[in-house]
Order: C-alpha cells, then structure tokens, then sequence
C-alpha cells in the first residue's frame, strides 16, 4: 500500500497510508505538507543552517482545534512528534526527521487590552509583531533581543531580555496559558487551574504539551536609550574589568552585556551592549559612566523607540548561518577569566563567531527561586559562546573553538546553563540538561508524569517522566 514512511515514537518506522494522510489534510484547516509539496522545504527551515531535517509531514496549525487533530493523530499513528515555535533554538529540536512537525507559525493572533496592561498571543508569533502589537497601545513585557526569535520558545524556556532586570523575566510575566495536552485535550494552565502545569510551564520548556497561545502582564515603555560602544580589542582587559565593577551596582533599568565580536571590516573589538528603559536626564545619568570610560573607537549610544531597541543587534543574526553554542552561568568574572575569554577570542576560526557576557540581576533575582521553573536566579552573569559561520565546511573548527573555550571557562563557572541557549542533548550530554533544570528536576519529573506520562513531547530538553508510585 503506498503511503508515507515516518518514525515511531520509540524506535522504528511506520507506514502511515494514504488514506490516513488524506484524512489528517482535511482536519487541519491550515494544511498539511509532505516532501515534494509546495512550501515544505520552507516549512523545515530553522534558524539554524546547520539544521537541516525532514520530517515525514508538516501539520501547519491555524488554530487550537488544528493544534488538537495533529496531536490526536500523532497518537492514533505513534509517531514521533517536533513541536515549532519561532525555530530559533539552536539545538534544531523543531524538526525531527520523520517525524509529524506541528507547525504553529500560523498562530499570529494577538489581542492587547491596554485597560488591563495585557496581552493574548498566538505562539507562533515572533517578538517583532508582538512588540509592535504592543507598543501601538505603549506597553511592553520582557521579550527576546533578536526580533525573529519566536515568543513561545524563549516564554518556555525563561526568557532574557533588556525589560529582565527591571520586570523579571519572559515566564515572569505570564500569566496564564492554553495548553493542548498529549492526550489531545485542550486546557488552560494559570494560577487557578492546572497550577503546577502553569508552575513547570515558566522555564520546563516544551515538555509537557502544546501551548497554543499565552497571555502576558505588561508594562508602560516609551523611548529609550541604546546602542552599541566600540573599543579596540587591545583595551578589553580594562573594559571587561570596568565592565564587571560598574554593572555590579547599575540600576535595574540598564541593561548591558559586553561582547567580544569581530567587525565587518575584521577589526576586532571589546563591545558594550547597552539598553536603558528611561529617557532624557534619567537614562543620560545611567548610561554616563559607560561613555565616559576610556577612549572608544565608536559610540553609538542614541535616544530610540524600544521597538528600535528590541532590532538594533537583527542584522548581526540574520538566519541562514551555521551555528554551534556553548553556554553556562558565569559565578564570577574574576580576571583570571577575562584573560581566557580574551586569549580564546583571538582564535576564532571566523569572523562570526564570538563571545557575550549577559549581566543578570535586579528583578531575576528577587524572585524566589522556587516561584517558577527556572532554577538558577542567584547567578550574575550568563556566559554565551558562539562559533558560527557562513560556511557548513567551517563548522566543525567553530564548534571545536566553542568548546575548548567553554572548558577553559570551567573553573569560573555557575552551576547549570539557560536552557534557551542550551545545544542537542546529544552533544551537551544528559547531565547537562538536567543541570539547566537545576533543583527543579524531579518536581519537573513528576509534572511530566502527569501531563505527558508516555513522555511523547520529547523532541526538546526533555525531562523524563518520573515513575510513578505502585
């Protein structure tokens, strides 16, 4: 019988016929692609040119009902299923080769009640529409640095961002959220209803179901100021250090991560990376100590739009390069690290690849570490490593560099990583996932076991389901 050769949920292939392919196309209203249609190869692609997978077919989800069929057809079949947000996650998890992607970029609806400060979204949105959807009203909730990157993924998984510091962090801010569960039943997850789905939901990622869309707290944003400050790369031993006095005590309306990054005429530079959520003499007061340090070969610090803010590093992440991370927390930025992270930079093996010190604190850390998933707030800087290149051929020696910095980076660094920077559980090894999860786990387990027993969403950092008690 002719039909389409997908992998099982364990181990294995499957058939699935024709006559089962055909029935799925008529109840997803978005539609559904298999290799050779018009769009699937589009469909597959992530962030991540290093990703490149086939999944045997591509339900394109438009509503929550079409979220449910997939689901409920990925069960009655066995399959193994990929769930896709933005498709920004390094690690590539939204495409599995053979396997049912759920497709969710069609879920673009969103709704801002400026009455009530909040707003409803699709999970197929990107931070770029989410952003102007709520800055029309002038509000704005803790969202990711690159534009592209989808809100469901980075809400998931914690959620960094300029407004962190001073409203706490994506998952924060969430406020409820609709889940479509592995036994293709539809449910709202919030502080009322299903409370330890909705606690394991703010930093679990995606293990435990489909959300469908969130709902978010905001915040009253006007303009802002930021922008980037260039020195020469001979001076980044002072600036990292002025860098790691100065940001200790900031306030928590400025945001700074400082770079070590190459040019595109290869000058290579130590960079501050700024985003202040004030205006006028109250941001000029933050942001001077920064313009005042040493002698820098550019200052672009500038009054902007957040919308502006939230775009100004797009161009320096454009999608079709290959990339391989390497991420932990940072306890400390001690010189003895600096000197490493330096002498490391120096030789990376393309222009593209380089290193980010994110600055952490103020709002993150307030909150009580056991008030959401996300188990590392104490720490005061993330250490990012990025090998990236234009050129799949340069992968393997940006990927080499990523890791022999990181483990040079050891003694200095904090217990666990962010799991939105975190890379395949194939290469970071299962130990490392566990750690993003922290003292977190075993909780995580057990809410695993209740909504996802048969651990079907696993596509993903994946917490196993704990056994459950006889």
């Amino acid at each position: 019988m002719d039909g389409i050769t997908a992998r099982r949920r364990e181990d294995g292939t499957t058939l699935i016929s024709e006559r089962a392919v055909a029935t799925l196309r008529r109840a997803v209203a978005g539609g559904v692609l298999g290799p050779g249609d018009p769009g699937y190869d589009a469909a597959r692609q992530v962030f991540n040119a290093q990703i490149d997978r086939r999944p045997a077919l591509i339900a394109r989800c438009a509503t929550a009902s079409d979220v449910v069929e997939a689901v409920r057809f990925a069960r009655a079949q066995d399959l193994l299923v990929s769930v896709r947000g933005g498709g920004h996650n390094v690690s590539g998890n939204a495409v599995g080769d053979g396997a049912l992607m759920i497709d969710l970029a069609p879920l673009t609806d969103v709704q801002v009640d400026a009455a009530s400060r909040t707003a409803r979204a699709g999970a197929g949105l990107t931070w770029r529409v989410f952003d102007r959807a709520t800055q029309a009203a002038g509000l704005a909730t803790t969202g990711g640095v690159i534009s592209s990157t989808g809100i469901a993924g980075l809400t998931l998984g914690g959620g960094l961002g300029y407004l962190a510091r001073l409203y706490g962090l994506t998952s924060d801010n969430l406020l409820s959220a609709e889940v479509v569960t592995a036994a293709g039943e539809r449910i709202t997850a919030g502080p009322d209803e299903h409370p330890d789905l909705f606690w394991g939901l703010r930093g679990g990622g995606g293990n435990f179901g489909v959300v469908t869309s969130f709902t978010y707290r905001l915040y009253p944003v006007g303009e802002v100021v930021g922008g980037l400050i260039l020195h020469p790369v001979a001076r980044a031993a002072e600036v990292l250090g002025f860098y790691r006095e100065y940001l200790l005590a900031a306030p928590d309306a400025l945001t700074v991560h400082a770079g070590l990054l190459t040019l595109p005429d290869g000058t290579k530079v130590a960079a501050f990376v700024v985003g202040c959520i004030a205006d006028g003499r109250e941001a000029e007061a933050m942001v001077r100590p920064l313009r005042e340090f040493g002698s820098p070969l550019a200052d672009l610090i500038r009054p902007m739009s957040y919308l502006d803010l939230q775009q100004l590093l797009d161009a320096s992440y454009p999608p079709g390069l290959h990339h391989y991370w390497k991420s932990s927390f940072l306890a400390r930025l001690d010189d003895a690290a600096i000197e490493t992270l330096i002498a490391h930079f120096l030789e990376a093996p393309t222009p593209q690849s380089h290193v980010i010190i994110e600055r952490l604190g103020g709002a993150i850390g307030r909150i009580p570490p056991d008030a959401t998933a996300f188990a590392h707030r104490a720490m005061p800087f993330d250490l990012f490593i990025l090998g990236v290149s234009t050129d799949r051929r340069e992968q393997a020696a940006c990927a080499e560099w990523a890791r022999t910095l990181w483990q040079a980076m050891t003694p200095h660094l904090g217990a666990g990583a962010y799991l939105n920077y975190l890379g395949a559980e194939a290469d970071e090894g299962r130990d490392r996932v566990r750690q993003a999860y922290g003292d977190h786990y075993q909780r995580l387990a057990a809410i695993k076991a209740a909504y996802d027993p048969e651990n079907r969403f696993r596509l993903n950092h994946n917490i196993a389901p704990s056994p459950r008690s006889s």
